[in-house]
Order: structure tokens, then C-alpha cells, then sequence
């Protein structure tokens, strides 16, 4: 599967409607951001139920800045809505099938469990 422009626009919609979503956050002016586009881009054939969606900084500041990006290239990975996996820089293609293989593994149902009770729990 291709990548997936990401927008103010069409953020939501994309992560409202598909169970796994990765963001890559890049800039074109960013070397690690180059480097590993063509990885990210080969890894979204591995896994055609995933949505792999780039969000250019530059053009989508709003989202860059919603989401605290501080560092480029940062990756992203939310699951049924639900942030799993973010971090900044740029993954070995390993690395990235690794954190995809073991998002997929997660019990959803205790993740969600987990967050509910982290929400009615004093702080």
C-alpha cells in the first residue's frame, strides 16, 4: 500500500476509520526524514491492513503541534484509535516490522481496560 497524505483536514477521518495507523512526521529538508521514507514506504506493503500516513511538518503545523512534535522524523503508531508507539527517529526497516509485530500482539480490550481505570483513579 502507498502512504497516505495526512491533513488537519483528513486526520481524524483516517484514524477514526482504520484500526492500525502509522504517522511518519517529516520535513523535506530533514536527511533522516529522507532516509527513511523509502523504508517506511517499503514496509507498507508488509502489512496492507495498515494505513502508513505521512504528516509534513511544514505544511501541517497544526498537527505537528497537537501532537508535541519536537524531533523529525518522529513515528506514530495508534491502534483503534489509541496511541501505542511514538518516537523520534528515523527506524531500521527491523526495528519498524518489530514495533508493528508487537502492536498487533496487544490485547486492545486490556488497553482500553487499563485506560479506564487510569481515568477513574485519583491522581
Amino acid at each position: 500500500m502507498a502512504t497516505v497524505d495526512l491533513t488537519e483536514e483528513n486526520f481524524e477521518e483516517v484514524v477514526a476509520s482504520h484500526d492500525l495507523v502509522l504517522v511518519d512526521f517529516w520535513a523535506a529538508w530533514c536527511g533522516p526524514c529522507r532516509v527513511f521514507a523509502p523504508i517506511y514506504e517499503e514496509v507498507s506493503a508488509l502489512y496492507p491492513d495498515a494505513v502508513f500516513g505521512k504528516v509534513d511538518t511544514e505544511a501541517q503545523p497544526g498537527l505537528a503541534s497537537a501532537f508535541q512534535i519536537m524531533s523529525i522524523p518522529t513515528l506514530m503508531v495508534i491502534r483503534e484509535q489509541v496511541i501505542l508507539f511514538s518516537q523520534a527517529g528515523a527506524l531500521p526497516e527491523a526495528a519498524l516490522r518489530e514495533v508493528l509485530d508487537k502492536v498487533v500482539e496487544i490485547d486492545m480490550d486490556q488497553v482500553r481496560a487499563d485506560v479506564q481505570q487510569r481515568q477513574g483513579a485519583p491522581i
